[in-house]
């Protein structure tokens, strides 16, 4: 069989043949919103060790501020962007997402006062909290049924990317510093502390053009299209991707879920009783993602290292290190998201945090050093990988009806975005306070109820077009 097309069955259907090189362009291109975003999210994390030190942050407050506000901005891109989206379509708004991408990071990397550091990491949130919410629905709403799972967890696998990309570029940057330096010793006149940190920064704004530039050669949702009564353009789309039967099939299986419901936008649906259910499974689903603990791994893994007894080389090192292993996780949930199903990646990746959180904590409540909490840290690094991190994103793409879908997906990114604000601003302090070893035991008794929850609520949607879920979800 051709690599470029594939011959595939719906269920009840007539044969489909499906274009893989023109749907896997467009999905890649797609994703790239997510290599910004998982880059732009972690590489404060290796930053923060110089950054905190130009600008003489002293106080946690500050520390929280610092990280934070990146999120906070994250939120507010994610509540407008699916509200945007339905009007003016996914297409816009992800390229709006690209020109942020290019001019945060320029602007986070020449700042020279805290306060247009933090003006610029706002902004640059906004363009993740677009991506994040919006690169997942557009790969979504343009995927074949059947292949929908592992084309939404590759912009999961770019995230990783991005965050690999993030780690090393820390690492290389930093690597005039004496290997065995503390972040204490680092002279507030080094490299590190004056030029490093930048160049972390800046680094993205490559990727970032790329992103912006390439976003202007794909096609627009064919949902969204046939949503607004264009259905001879949603066509065109649909033809490219899977042939005439193919297309004309999906055009009426769409237009048959949107009836009376072309050119209306009315947020007054999200509160309809069976809407408001599907709609609290996404939200909480998206706060458990950030709630389950792993974030706090990812932004402060520094400091988590810093406890095990590593200084600034040998932190930096296994920064890169969880991102390699996120990378690898993430290719195992995409070979089995769509063979396995959503539930049980869900449910073991839960569990198994719930368990290796136990341990965590109990390896910091020894103050055991060294290559333990390493180990365990990178386990939970994988764990979440395989399971939380792709597949939240693919359910949260997948139950949403089509004449909600953008509004839907904009809660609950905003939801998931409020979660990671809280997490990341209130860590530092229970840190201080609790210790990191009665941190991870929270954690560790969220991840179980997240378990309970999965376990009671979320419904099966592999292998079904989105129409199909839609039907067996409300009606």
């Amino acid at each position: 069989m051709s690599p470029v097309m594939r011959t595939i069955r719906p269920p009840g259907e007539m044969v489909a043949t499906l274009n893989r090189v023109y749907i896997f362009t467009i999905v890649l291109i797609a994703a790239l919103g997510g290599l910004m975003f998982g880059y732009d999210w972690v590489v404060i994390g290796g930053a923060e060790l110089f950054y905190e030190r130009y600008f003489n942050l002293n106080s946690s407050l500050q520390v929280g501020w610092a990280m934070s506000s990146a999120l906070l901005g994250a939120l507010v891109g994610a509540m407008f962007a699916g509200v945007l989206s339905d009007k003016f379509g996914r297409k816009p708004l992800l390229l709006i997402s690209g020109f942020l991408f290019v001019g945060t990071s320029l602007g986070t990397s020449l700042a020279p006062n805290f306060t247009l550091f933090v003006t610029s990491r706002l902004l640059g949130g906004v363009a993740i909290g677009i991506a994040s919410s919006l690169s997942p629905l557009y790969i979504a709403e343009i995927a074949p049924a059947d292949m929908r799972g592992r084309l939404v967890s590759v912009n999961q696998l770019t995230i990783a990317f991005g965050v690999v990309a993030a780690q090393l570029a820390n690492w290389l940057i930093a690597q005039p510093t004496a290997p065995g330096a503390t972040v204490a010793q680092l002279p507030l006149d080094s490299w590190n502390v004056q030029t490093a940190w930048r160049w972390m920064f800046g680094a993205t704004s490559v990727p970032a053009l790329v992103f912006f530039i390439s976003m202007f050669f794909v096609p627009e949702s064919p949902r969204w299209l046939v949503k607004k009564g264009r259905s001879d353009r949603a066509l065109g789309v649909l033809v490219r991707v899977g042939g005439e039967g193919y297309a004309t099939r999906s055009v009426k299986e769409i237009e048959a879920t949107l009836v009376n419901e072309t050119e209306k936008l009315d947020l007054g649906r999200l509160l309809e009783p069976k809407m408001l259910r599907i709609l609290l499974v996404g939200v909480v689903l998206a706060v458990f993602q950030q709630w389950c603990g792993i974030n706090v791994i990812f932004q402060y893994g520094s400091r988590i290292f810093a406890n095990a007894g590593y200084q600034v080389s040998g932190i930096l090192f296994n920064i890169v290190i969880t991102g390699i292993v996120a990378v690898l996780m993430t290719l195992v949930a995409i070979g089995t998201v769509d063979r396995w199903g959503r539930r049980v990646l869900m449910l073991s990746g839960a569990l198994g945090l719930s368990i290796i959180y136990l341990l965590v904590g109990g390896a910091y409540h020894q103050h055991l050093k060294g290559l333990v909490p390493v180990v365990l840290v990178v386990a939970a690094i994988a764990c979440y990988c395989y399971s939380l991190a792709p597949i939240t994103w693919v359910i949260l793409s997948e139950i949403f009806p089509n004449r909600i879908r953008g509004g839907a997906m904009s809660v609950s990114v905003a939801a998931l975005w409020v979660g990671n604000f809280v997490l990341s601003q209130t860590f530092p302090i229970m840190d201080e306070r609790l210790g990191l070893d009665r941190c991870f035991w929270i954690y560790s008794a969220i991840c179980f109820l997240g378990f309970v929850f999965i376990f009671l609520r979320l419904p099966e949607t592999k292998g079904k077009t989105l129409e199909q879920i839609e039907r067996e979800l409300v009606d």
